[in-house]
């Protein structure tokens, strides 16, 4: 099973000063639910604490977490490496950050957090579990560089990922993709305010992207986008959630294809 995930994003952390907040929006606007565990050694500070999962049709794909200290609020994918050991040293050899060294998650896996060289951040992980990679509560990733180029070479060796760039001219987002030539997320080219940093953003999926994001601006999110994305008939919407977290909200599945955006 974890052969098969390699090069995939297994997970995603939610940092955030204010999880109950962050639950009312996700549940009203992406319509998830959510479990509370207890864990007696927390991966992110350490000792007994509750830890929220959020989950669409059963499938477990996020968790909510209070912010850790000396690092900032909003999404962390997690893409699954072969070696999260030798992946975090490759990727300090590329201009990239190890912001935590490799650790151990208790029933879950091992795993780093990592700032790539233009900013963004990426966890890796190693996963001691039998559960597939999450496919009905994201879509492939976003990655946002507001026209600062993607990294290509870090995350080649990092992740095992190859950027299509010989379409970047004609495409607004450029497939990035992983082993088996399978689609691991999208560098969308255009730029879009108002990331102060490049970012790898969820692709949510939901219902409806316009009802997604009719809910999210209720609620206090600004919208900053929108993208027809491959094999869909109808919009994704980036918006800045009001804890000033990009997301994207989908209808469908993102599979090959062009893509168009507009602004």
């Amino acid at each position: 099973m974890q052969a098969l995930k390699t090069g995939q994003i297994v997970w995603h952390d939610l940092f955030t000063p204010d999880r109950t907040r962050a639950m009312g929006f996700y549940r009203q606007a992406a319509g998830w639910r959510y479990q509370t565990e207890q864990a007696t050694d927390f991966a992110w500070g350490g000792g007994e604490k509750a830890f929220v999962l959020a989950l669409l049709d059963g499938e477990a794909g996020a968790g909510f977490a209070e912010t850790p200290p000396g690092l900032p609020d909003g999404w962390i994918p997690y893409a699954e490496v072969a070696d999260v050991d030798a992946a975090a040293a490759q990727a300090e050899d590329l201009g990239g950050d190890i912001l935590r060294p490799p650790f151990e998650v208790p029933g879950v896996g091992r795993n780093a957090l990592l700032r790539d060289p233009l900013g963004a951040l990426l966890g890796i992980s190693l996963s001691r579990h039998s559960f597939p990679a999450p496919a009905r509560q994201f879509g492939p990733e976003i990655y946002l560089s507001n026209g600062a180029g993607f990294p290509a070479e870090f995350y080649a060796a990092v992740c095992g990922w190859q950027l299509q760039a010989a379409q970047a001219q004609a495409q607004a987002a450029v497939p990035i993709r992983g082993p088996s030539n399978r689609l691991a997320g999208w560098h969308l080219t255009q730029v879009l305010p108002p990331l102060p940093r490049p970012a790898w953003v969820p692709n949510i999926k939901t219902a409806s992207a316009s009802g997604a994001r009719l809910a999210a601006e209720a609620l206090g999110a600004r919208f900053a986008g929108e993208a027809v994305l491959p094999g869909t008939q109808s919009s994704c919407f980036l918006l800045q959630t009001p804890g000033g977290a990009p997301v994207v909200f989908s209808t469908a599945p993102a599979r090959d294809g062009p893509v168009s955006t507009s602004g």
